[in-house]
């Protein structure tokens, strides 16, 4: 009888910790799956990061870098940084962007012939080039701010792709640049340009125009 007694004691106490685990468990996975109070905080410029990728699409953002780079583009090249960016986006949202200095970039780059371009700058120009030649109407198709956004960061790509080549073609870049990091450059410099405009709420596209083109 009392072996019975003790069967019947340990397979309550099994049952009991068996019962313990699952909610254990249950309530793991409920904290898992839920954010906590209040919702997932955004750090460093996070909801610009968010707005921007948001309406990005990558795919228009390399089709726009092709087409515009012509025989200079490279689409494999403009693939695999569209996905650098992307794993860089919360260090680019952290940076700052000297506005003067890139303004004086571009004029450097393409107002002037006696000086050879190192990467930094090659691709700082080649993205304010880009905002020139995109608030005259270039690169854009389709609508709203997806198209808009992704073709601008496209056309950065590809001015870059093309100013490289040019500036090759002439003896006038700098013996470590190379042409990946050149258009590396430009798309983080579009990229940081963008946020900058967004966390300063300067109204889209039209707003970061109007405040590097002054």
């Amino acid at each position: 009888m009392d072996k019975l007694v003790n069967a019947a004691k340990d397979f309550l106490d099994d049952d009991k910790d068996k019962r313990q685990d699952q909610q254990q468990q249950q309530q793991y996975g409920q904290q898992q799956q839920y954010p906590p109070p209040g919702g997932i905080q955004s750090h460093g410029g996070g909801s610009g990061i968010a707005s921007f990728l948001g309406n990005l699409d990558l795919d228009h953002a390399q089709q726009t870098a092709s087409n515009n780079a012509g025989s200079s583009g490279d689409k494999d090249l403009f693939s695999n940084i569209l996905g650098s960016l992307g794993q860089k986006q919360t260090k680019l949202a952290n940076e700052d962007l000297d506005e003067e200095d890139a303004i004086k970039q571009h004029k450097q780059a393409y107002d002037s012939e006696n000086e050879e371009e190192d990467n930094k700058s090659m691709g700082t120009a080649a993205a304010i080039q880009a905002l020139k030649l995109f608030n005259k109407g270039e690169a854009q198709s389709g609508s709203g701010s997806s198209s808009s956004q992704s073709a601008f960061l496209g056309l950065a790509m590809a001015e870059a792709s093309k100013l490289f080549d040019d500036k090759a073609s002439k003896g006038k870049v700098s013996a470590d640049a190379d042409k990946q990091s050149v258009v590396q450059k430009a798309g983080e410099v579009a990229f940081k340009m963008y946020l900058k405009n967004q966390g300063e709420q300067q109204g889209g596209m039209m707003g970061l125009a109007s405040k590097f083109m002054k």
